[in-house]
């Protein structure tokens, strides 16, 4: 809120990142009205975008899922979860690409009828330090509360194949006290934290769509700092699943049935 008003929110760390290959980055605005379809119709909407990135933020509101949040102040914003929710359906139906983020991957989940720690220092035994003691739910990546820890690739997993089959633990950065429980439908799981096998990234496992959540900050960590994961291959990869996708849109549409 801002002046008491409803705001929208870009992090500029994460806007960066995207543009950082001549890329351009768009905060998607809510449609008017009660309807996430009405009058601006979503489907049209996400009709002139080549790709969606899902940022971190707010939890995602147990509700969501079915389930009541066990403590009031993880009740996220349930109207910001409706707003997201509906894009990744369209970009799903659509066919395009889609990069979930830390909030944006559990979202990304959740999209798909899975659900989620609501928090995993108190429902998951053992789990390491994935955030930053002090840190409230509320938090942002850009308030610099984060924390940092490995993770390792799902062997034969496609980030294990972009990472050219090498059995990774690098740091990444963390900042979430929620996390993946139950799988969505079609998700397979492609990385996890190596401490606690708490899950790290997710990847819709289909041929025809680029669907991949990550529960670290790409792109936050300090840069060109060999210590950590290099993000580059998973940006061109995601870069490269948009051009290909617009480069299929543009095809005859005798071509587009075949396909």
């Amino acid at each position: 809120m801002a002046l008491g008003l409803p705001v929208l929110v870009l992090l500029e760390s994460l806007a960066h990142w995207v543009m950082s290959r001549g890329d351009l980055a768009f905060l998607i605005p809510t449609s008017p009205g009660a309807e996430w379809n009405a009058p601006c119709r979503i489907d049209e909407l996400v009709n002139s975008l080549d790709a969606l990135v899902l940022q971190g933020g707010a939890d995602v509101c147990p509700r969501a899922y079915g389930e009541e949040p066990a403590c009031q102040e993880w009740c996220g914003d349930p109207r910001r979860d409706g707003y997201e929710l509906a894009l990744v359906r369209e970009f799903l139906e659509q066919r395009k690409p889609i990069l979930g983020i830390c909030r944006g991957m559990q979202l990304l989940n959740v999209a798909l009828g899975g659900s989620l720690y609501q928090d995993v220092p108190s429902q998951f035994p053992n789990s390491i330090c994935h955030r930053s003691e002090g840190a409230g739910s509320q938090k942002t990546p850009d308030s610099g509360v984060h924390a940092s820890h490995t993770v390792r690739f799902i062997d034969s997993s496609w980030l294990h194949r972009l990472y050219h089959g090498e059995s990774l633990h690098h740091p990444v950065v963390s900042v979430h006290h929620q996390a993946v429980k139950r799988l969505g439908e079609g998700l397979s799981v492609e990385a996890v934290s190596p401490e606690d096998a708490l899950i790290e990234a997710i990847r819709l496992d289909r041929d025809d769509q680029f669907a991949l959540g990550l529960q670290w900050h790409p792109e936050i960590q300090p840069p060109n700092d060999p210590a950590y994961l290099d993000p580059e291959p998973i940006l061109q990869a995601f870069r490269q699943a948009a051009l290909q996708r617009r480069a299929e849109g543009e095809l005859p549409s005798s071509l587009q049935i075949q396909n």
